[in-house]
């Protein structure tokens, strides 16, 4: 138990803690966005279920580390570029982000009606919510996949003990679940932050793929971009509830 008064140790966990929720802001966007299409009784399960495979495919990577980091060793070359089992999940991950995230942009901006969903009676609408409730989970289970091994080798990079890692990806989990339900209610309430949340997936889908041939996009890049577009963005919001409160005054 030394190690516990090793102030080092509460260092690395802190750093460590706060680079993973960091981390997973693209994960709790990508979440929040897709439980958004469930009605809202499924909502609240859809975003456990989805953390917590989140959690759950984090500490089994950690506990594969010597398979993890021989993810990194190249399986084969194309054209000079060797490509390791990382390159792979992030590539597919990358056009998996990029082809969601334009979609879901297309749904909402030029096809929200023809997504409505179409059934009358309560039956009919229970087994299309369940069956769209399953595809959720299953999108948000492969996506979650590709995060992980993103978090996980950078967790590797910055501390020795496995304990410090469990602790910091379990802390992490625990405060994105938190913080999901309402970051999803606010970008449901506006739905232009909701364009620019999928915007900003398809940034990550980009970086991603582009990782995949070793050309890495620092993410603070992605990040401060955002930063500045939803200050503009809440400038706005800011902007038209003053009209709205003025018009009806």
């Amino acid at each position: 138990m030394e190690f516990l008064t090793d102030p080092n140790v509460w260092i690395a966990f802190g750093m460590l803690t706060a680079l993973e929720i960091v981390l997973g802001i693209d994960n709790i966007i990508f979440i929040s966005i897709l439980v958004g299409r469930l009605p809202p009784e499924l909502r609240d399960k859809a975003r456990r279920l989805g953390l917590g495979f989140a959690m759950v495919s984090r500490l089994l990577l950690l506990f594969s580390l010597s398979w993890v980091m021989g993810l990194t060793t190249d399986l084969f070359s194309v054209l000079g570029k060797g490509f390791s089992g990382r390159d792979l999940v992030l590539l597919l991950g990358g056009v998996f982000l990029l082809y969601k995230a334009s979609h879901e942009i297309f749904v909402e901006v030029e096809a929200r009606d023809e997504h409505a969903p179409a059934a009358t009676d309560d039956a009919a609408l229970k087994a299309a919510g369940t069956k769209l409730f399953w595809a959720i989970i299953g999108q948000i289970a492969i996506i979650d996949i590709v995060f992980s091994l993103d978090s996980v080798i950078t967790a590797v990079g910055m501390v020795d003990q496995i304990s410090v890692m469990v602790a910091a990806v379990v802390t992490s989990v625990g405060v994105m679940l938190v913080a999901a339900k309402p970051i999803g209610e606010f970008v449901d309430r506006h739905p232009s932050v909701k364009v620019l949340a999928l915007a900003f997936l398809v940034m990550v889908g980009m970086a991603l793929t582009a990782e995949a041939f070793d050309q890495e996009i620092p993410k603070g890049y992605i990040y401060a971009a955002m930063a500045f577009s939803l200050g503009v963005e809440a400038l706005n919001i800011r902007a038209r509830g003053k009209r709205q409160a003025k018009n009806k005054g």
